[in-house]
């Protein structure tokens, strides 16, 4: 399984950059495409890689500490077609992507799940 596998995406937005800067670490555009893909809208529900459809942490005030959960739950969500309005039309696939720190320009840590729908 590979990034190209992914239907829909959590990952760790702290920050409006995060997004644009994992989407890029985790594959899911080449170095240097996630900001013209968000231009695009293709991290839009509906584009090619749908990425946070829950708003991610910043429509959620970062909840420390329930960040993970809600990513997992989300998908979950996702997978099971129980989103209404911000669901991934045909999700089988999510990726979450969770992480704190930083070292050197980099997370310290992440951890990420990936779940298939069955």
């Amino acid at each position: 399984m590979g990034p190209a596998d992914i239907d829909v995406a959590e990952v760790h937005d702290a920050t409006a950059f995060a997004e644009i800067q994992l989407s890029e670490m985790l594959g899911l555009f080449p170095v240097g495409d996630g900001g013209p893909a968000a231009e695009r809208g293709d991290t839009r529900i509906g584009g090619s890689m749908p990425i946070n459809p829950s708003g991610g942490l910043e429509a959620k005030g970062h909840p420390l500490a329930a960040t993970g959960l809600g990513q997992i739950f989300e998908l979950v969500d996702q997978l099971r077609g129980r989103c209404g309005p911000r669901q991934v039309e045909a999700a089988r696939v999510g990726l979450a992507e969770n992480g704190g720190g930083f070292h050197r320009g980099q997370e310290a840590v992440a951890v990420v799940t990936i779940l298939e729908a069955v």
